[in-house]
């Protein structure tokens, strides 16, 4: 997977991955989801917890925590496992961390 991709091309692999039908929105720069009752809400899990718990929680993503980075990874497999370093702040890596394993997912899906 590329290392400089861009956070829309992850938003949209891990996406894909989870089944979710989302389209960019220039405006926001995230992911619109049409949710019924509720009509176009944003999903980033990048930046937003609970989208990227609810992504982890679907992809059945395993991690492991050290003391200086978080690694995400599907059933045990390294194959599509994501490591970010963590500095002062666990929450924004391992957010990122949970898009990217999710994102080598979409990436080799059909």
């Amino acid at each position: 997977m590329n290392l400089h991709q861009s956070d829309r091309e992850l938003l949209e692999l891990a996406a894909k991955a989870s089944g979710i039908n989302a389209s960019w929105h220039n405006p926001t720069k995230c992911l619109m989801v049409t949710k019924a009752g509720s009509g176009l809400i944003r999903w980033n899990p990048l930046i937003d917890d609970g989208d990227a718990l609810r992504l982890a929680a679907k992809l059945k993503l395993h991690f492991e925590r050290y003391d200086d980075c978080i690694a995400f990874m599907p059933n045990y497999s390294s194959e599509y496992s994501a490591t970010e370093d963590i500095i002062s702040d666990p929450y924004g890596p391992t957010r990122r961390a949970i898009v990217r394993a999710a994102a080598r997912i979409g990436k080799d899906m059909k």
